[in-house]
């Protein structure tokens, strides 16, 4: 262990890197050339169930022909889970799509998004995203498709359009609502909508565009056109598609013959004719797999079957389309061969919905008891039981990803950005709620365990389908939580206040939560209780009955005075959430004089709370700095360093396990840093050195 020069500390008191920064990742970014980082490309579905493909689910259906359970066929997504892995147990970060969307984007979970709930088109925050992340360390980034965190105002120069938030490009909807139009010239059930080319609407030129077909022949552009002039640097494509969510229309016609660079979906480029399948009749194909199919709707074999009613032939058609159109983008990366070079994702947003919007005079309700789109599970889209939150995940990465692979491993989709920034050589942003699951994809080092948690509000109820167990049918929603720890899921709806009992289910056991072994497990309930607080804060756009409840201290901790300070070289535009080694380490046992000759100090330790009460902790520096206090970001003044984001947060009295980072040019100590506290009956003061504390173990 390195000693260190005393220097004045100030009151700096701060604390640790949740994982700090290290020469071993720095190194790894620096001998890492450009053409070794993968190309990444996030294909993101929209309302697509974990029961919706077929080696998920519908090839068992299939396998059982039980004609009155109809089954869905997705040949090429099942062909690239076999080419690559299968993510079993992956969740999304909330039940809906922008919220879920922001999480992902962002890396953080829904007690620390600006997104919550059903706030549609609000503006994502202005801070790291996944595609300013892979920007700063050398990759082209594109967004196509649906947008929908755009912010208030007038376009096309909306506040967060996704050109200000670290796209280089962007091609498709802006709006929420216009996703809900697959015809976007045409607007055949919803109305005209609009369609973006970075700021310029070009939905006038659209003929005849199915947005799935035009949203993959876009994406194919895309991919060829970088790998003519830009072969030398990474991609990186957001891909987020509106299908199959809630119109269910039709393609103008079949799929075009073959696949990939010459075949499948083309790029025309003439307006009126964009893509080559805008021509023929709008909404009128139907998959021939599915146009005379039939099932056995009274459960009676010795009745003739009947058909399909046209809305579920619309789903498996437009199911079935999603197929064909990944499938169309894997071939491309082969043909140009870049599929070894190249991680794909593919994924959806949330569980299967219920909605249509077919006219009701004419097509019945969708239901997703008819396939049984949410699989093994209860619950669907705005549910937190696990039919609404698990995904059905594949990655594909050929040599890197062993082919065939099954990942049982819980994970959540704010665990992508930490992925994608280790793909690319380097560590994520400190705020990141996310793991790295690259040691999961590549069967290669110890994967780090995804702290997943979802929190969400619908006045609705969850659907009384047969399906469902009674315990699930009918439950009415409102304030939602869901927290995973090991195998164990913890579940409340309708929460009135934070002491509300978990349903406890074992989720490898009883994926359907049937069980409920709250009654089993008190410790585990206790747990649930405190970690749900410790991972989140307040946001007033999105009120929750719990806010106002005090995050528990921690207790039967043997602590000693002074916090574990230790100093690393970070060569990183942000202070990274993962460390190597310490270049130095000392022991503060009395917060005096401690200076480190590094540009990143962390420091470690509790800080103990004189009375219960509403704190908001501040930080006077030039310096770029990020504090949690348990899991909760409480100071944020990383991504733009002069811009102090700074939250209340509700502590009991005690101890609470604190950290914080102090990064800049140079070396930095803790004199350049003044920690401050406020709360209404202490006033705002520096907080003293007393108040600090270390585990000497």
């Amino acid at each position: 262990m390195n000693k260190i020069k005393p220097f004045l500390f100030l009151s700096l008191f701060v604390v640790v890197c949740i994982s700090s920064c290290g020469n071993v990742q720095k190194e790894k970014a620096a001998a890492q050339t450009d053409l070794e980082k993968p190309n990444i490309i996030f294909i993101l579905t929209d309302d697509l169930g974990y029961g919706d493909i077929g080696v998920f689910f519908q090839n068992e259906r299939k396998k059982q022909g039980d004609k009155s359970e109809p089954w869905l066929q997705t040949p090429y997504l099942d062909a690239m889970a076999g080419d690559g892995a299968r993510l079993t147990h992956h969740y999304t970060a909330a039940p809906v799509c922008a919220p879920s969307r922001a999480s992902i984007l962002l890396g953080v979970n829904q007690g620390h998004s600006n997104v919550r709930d059903n706030q549609f088109d609000k503006a994502l925050e202005d801070n790291y995203t996944v595609a300013n992340v892979l920007k700063q360390t050398g990759y082209r980034t594109v967004a196509i498709g649906k947008w929908g965190l755009q912010g208030k105002g007038k376009g096309p120069r909306w506040p967060a359009h996704p050109l200000k938030r670290g796209f280089d490009n962007f091609y498709g909807y802006i709006r929420h609502r216009d996703g809900h139009e697959h015809y976007p010239k045409e607007g055949i059930y919803r109305g005209p909508m609009e369609v973006y080319d970075d700021y310029n609407n070009v939905a006038d030129d659209l003929d005849k565009c199915y947005t799935g077909d035009l949203f993959t022949a876009r994406a194919k552009k895309y991919i060829t056109d970088h790998q003519e002039n830009h072969a030398g640097d990474p991609f990186f494509m957001y891909l987020a598609y509106d299908t199959p969510h809630a119109v269910l229309e039709l393609p103008t016609q079949a799929y075009p013959e073959g696949r990939g660079l010459k075949g499948g979906l083309q790029w025309l480029g003439t307006p009126g004719e964009m893509i080559n399948t805008a021509s023929g009749e709008v909404d009128s194909y139907m998959d021939p797999v599915y146009e005379s199919a039939t099932w056995d709707d009274d459960k009676n074999p010795d009745t003739p079957e009947v058909p399909w009613p046209d809305t579920y032939k619309r789903y498996a058609a437009v199911n079935k389309r999603i197929d064909d159109q990944v499938g169309d983008l894997i071939q491309l990366l082969k043909d140009l061969e870049i599929d070894r070079n190249t991680l794909v994702i593919f994924t959806s947003d949330n569980g299967p919905s219920r909605e249509s919007y077919l006219p009701k005079e004419e097509y019945a309700e969708y239901t997703p008891e008819f396939f049984n789109n949410f699989a093994y599970f209860d619950g669907i889209k705005r549910d937190t039981y696990e039919g609404g939150l698990r995904t059905s995940t594949i990655a594909f990465w050929p040599g890197t990803i062993p082919a065939g692979s099954v990942i049982n491993s819980p994970s959540i989709s704010y665990d992508w950005l930490p992925t994608f920034a280790e793909a690319a050589g380097v560590t994520a942003p400190v705020r990141t709620d996310g793991v790295s699951l690259l040691p999961s994809l590549t069967g290669k080092g110890k994967q780090q365990e995804s702290k997943i948690y979802v929190e969400y509000f619908h006045p609705g109820k969850t659907p009384a389908y047969a399906e469902f167990g009674k315990n699930h049918q009918n439950t009415r929603r409102k304030q939602m939580q869901m927290i995973r720890l090991g195998d164990m899921v913890g579940v409340r709806y309708n929460i009135t206040d934070a002491e509300d009992d978990f349903n406890i289910y074992n989720v490898v056991d009883d994926p359907a939560q049937r069980n409920d072994l709250a009654g089993k497990h008190t410790d585990l309930q206790r747990q649930m209780k405190a970690r749900v607080l410790q991972m989140r804060r307040t946001d007033t756009s999105a009120p929750r009955t719990y806010d106002k409840a005090l995050v528990p201290a921690v207790t039967g901790k043997s602590l000693e005075k002074g916090l574990m300070a230790r100093s690393y070289q970070n060569d990183l535009p942000w202070i990274p959430a993962v460390p190597g080694d310490a270049v130095s380490e000392v022991r503060v046992n009395d917060p005096g004089e401690v200076q480190f000759g590094e540009n990143l100090v962390c420091l470690e330790g509790y800080i103990n709370i004189p009375e219960d009460g509403t704190y908001r902790f501040s930080a006077d520096t030039d310096k770029k700095c990020f504090m949690r206090i348990h899991d909760i970001a409480v100071i944020d003044r990383d991504f733009n360093g002069d811009k102090a984001r700074e939250y209340e947060v509700n502590l009991s009295k005690g101890n609470h396990p604190v950290k914080l980072y102090i990064t800049g040019e140079g070396p930095v100590s803790g004199k350049e840093l003044q920690l401050k506290w406020a709360h209404k009956d202490l006033g705002e003061s520096v907080v003293p050195a007393s108040a600090f504390y270390h585990n000497p173990e």
